[in-house]
Order: C-alpha cells, then structure tokens, then sequence
C-alpha cells in the first residue's frame, strides 16, 4: 500500500515457452520485452537452429519461429500429417546477405571473371560505398577456381586464363596486396548446414546460380547437384546469431573474410554503430547477391496463447515500429508486401538506403523434399523423423 501497487489493476502475464533461432534477437531485445509485457506476455526463448527447430520435438512449446520459410512447412506439414494443424504469422522479413569488410569488398570490385566485375558498388553509393552488388556466377566461378580472371592479377602479370583447381585464393586476385594478405579460399562461410536456416537458404541460392537460374526437379538431379556445389559451401558450425556475433567482432576479419548473415544483423549494428558514434561503420559492408532471395520468417502458433502472441507481433504498431528499429523489413497489413517504413527510417538517420537488387532475377528453392535431400547430402545431416 505504500508503494501504491494494490491500486493498480491486476493483469494476467502468460509465459510463452518457445524456439527460435536467428529470430529471438527481436525477442530478446529489452524495449520487444517492455511492450510485450504490456501486453501480458513474458516469452521464454530456447535457442536453436531453424533446422534443428524442424527435426526436434516441439511438444509442450507455444511457438517456433524458424528464420525461413523451408523450416517452417518442415513444421507445418509434419503438424498436419498428425492431425495437429497450426497457425502461421510472417510479421517481417530479412534477406540473407554475404557480410564483409572493404578491403575484401574492394579485392572483389578490382577482379574481372570473364570480361565483368566480380562485385560492383551498389547506385548512389559513393567513396566509400556501405553496399555492393555481388554477381553470383562470377563469384562462384572464383570459388571454383573457373573463369577468364581479369582485373589485379591481369594488371599484375599480364596472365588470361588461370584455372586454379579447388578454387582461386584471395592473393590470386591480389596478388601484389593492394586491399587483402590472405591465401585462403575466396568462399563464404555459413552457419552449420544441418541447423540453420541461412546456410540451407544460401545453398538453394548457389544450387539455383549453378543450375542454370533454375531449381532441380528430379530427386537424381537435385542428388547430383548437391554433390558437385558441396565444396562451394563453407560452414563454420555456429548458430546464425553466432555467425553474425564473430563478423561483428573485433577479430571478424582474421576470422571469415565473408559470412553469410541476415540484413537486419548488419542493420541493426549499423543503426546502433551511428546512434554512439554519429557516423556508419564503414569497414563493415555488405555483398547483396545479384540473384534476390528474401527470407520469409514465420512464426509458427502451437497454442492459443501462441496466436495471440503471433497476431500481436504482426499488427501492434509499436512491435513493428521496433522491429524497424532493429533492422526488420516490416510488411505492409493491407498489401501482405514489404513496406518502405525501414528506408524513410534509415534515411533519418544519415544511413544508406540498401537496394535489395538490381537484377530482377529471383532465386528459386527446390520444392521442400528435395532441399532437404540436398541439405542432407551437403551436410551429412540426419534426416527428419518424429510426428514432430
């Protein structure tokens, strides 16, 4: 009574039990907590991969929120076949992005692979561009160790082609350390395979490029071409969180030259770096592949607490508000599209505005049996079991 706390109005605070994986970064943040709690829910986080979300029981849990779409009909379809359907919330989106450093951004922007750049300043950019556009083909051609490999080495030596096996390293492209001094594999590291999301994304994304701008349609095909793109793909077995936590760190670079994260990571950093510092980071910079692929995060409601929780998420303005504020492309309710809140947002505050892609190429998943046989073959994962 001191205190005044008997005269305020008693209200129920439900505990959501959930799973989340890259996700529960939004969840985790202390202003997501304050206005959840205004609501009456306290949401309690099991971390784990999307993947691993997938495969592992779920009972006894409110929600799961996989960071990707594949995952998540892992999830539901799995539900329905046990009679035990669950609802569906997609309250924001994040693209999966190649996170670097400039000098390896530069390194890439100076490389010619058949007459073209390997990586070029997105529009508008300026000196010292936060963003550039990665074309995929060339990139991999690189990783394969393929290609008529122009640019500093051409300039260097006066060589053409130089098929390397297993793959060009970075001092074949630089070989005089204008920009880089590294003699590893020019690759991009993912999470692991058999847990994540983003590194499950990211190998569709390099199956589609290497396919032919197409998607396997065979179970053989998709088999075949899990095989040859395995040695493009580097996983360093780290969570996704985890994965973004070591690019972001001080020894990042020496660490993963280029690792594959989401936009909201990079963007929350950025908004966070600019808010105590007055300016970007701009050591940091990101790869958008020339190919588009944007992740559709669902939250997955179990329960009826975990509707509620889900319808929340989706439509209160101030959740979305935030989401923007920590890097989350928000989706318009009345259109179901991306809304433009995030670029007006960043353009407040003196950040370049990323263009998703200048190409209006998109990739294409196999249909969900056979991603999952790939991923399967790339990362010697176990195969999914259990009603879930």
């Amino acid at each position: 009574m001191v205190s005044g706390n008997l005269l305020l109005p008693l209200h129920r605070v439900v505990t959501i039990e959930a799973k989340m994986a890259s996700k529960r970064d939004f969840f985790q943040d202390p202003e997501v907590k304050r206005l959840l709690m205004k609501h009456g829910f306290r949401v309690h986080i099991t971390n784990m991969g999307s993947r691993e979300i997938a495969v592992q029981d779920i009972e006894g849990y409110d929600v799961v929120f996989p960071s990707g779409q594949p995952a998540a009909d892992l999830i539901t379809r799995r539900r329905a076949r046990a009679n035990r359907p669950a609802l569906t919330y997609r309250p924001f989106v994040s693209p999966i992005v190649l996170a670097t450093y400039r000098d390896y951004a530069e390194a890439l922007r100076n490389t010619e692979v058949d007459g073209g750049r390997v990586a070029v300043p997105q529009p508008g950019s300026g000196d010292r561009p936060l963003y550039y556009t990665l074309d995929m083909e060339r990139f991999l051609k690189l990783a394969k160790g393929e290609g008529d490999l122009g640019g500093q080495r051409s300039q260097g030596s006066g060589e053409g082609r130089q098929a390397r096996a297993g793959g060009y390293r970075w001092d074949d492209i630089d070989p005089g350390h204008r920009h880089v001094r590294n003699g590893n594999k020019i690759l991009a590291q993912t999470p692991d395979i058999c847990e994540a999301n983003s590194a499950g994304t990211y190998l569709g994304l390099v199956a589609f490029v290497e396919y032919g701008n197409d998607a396997p349609d065979t179970v053989e095909k998709a088999e075949e071409l899990a095989r040859n793109i395995k040695p493009l793909l580097v996983e360093q077995g780290l969570p996704s969180s985890e994965r973004a936590e070591t690019y972001l760190s001080v020894d990042g670079k020496s660490l993963a030259p280029i690792s594959v994260i989401y936009e909201h990571q990079f963007l929350a950093h950025q908004i966070q770096y600019e808010a105590k510092e007055g300016r970007t980071d701009d050591e940091r910079v990101l790869l958008y592949p020339s190919t588009r692929f944007v992740t559709e995060p669902q939250l997955v409601a179990l329960s009826p607490d975990g509707a509620r929780l889900g319808e929340l998420i989706r439509d209160d303005p101030e959740l979305q508000h935030r989401a923007m504020e920590l890097g989350f492309r928000g989706r318009d309710a009345q259109s179901d599209a991306t809304s433009d809140q995030l670029a007006e947002f960043l353009t407040e505050r003196r950040i370049p505005v990323p263009v998703t892609s200048a190409d209006d190429t998109r990739a294409v998943l196999p249909r969900l049996s056979l991603l999952e046989r790939m991923v399967q073959i790339v990362g010697d994962c176990p195969p999914v079991q259990g009603p879930g």
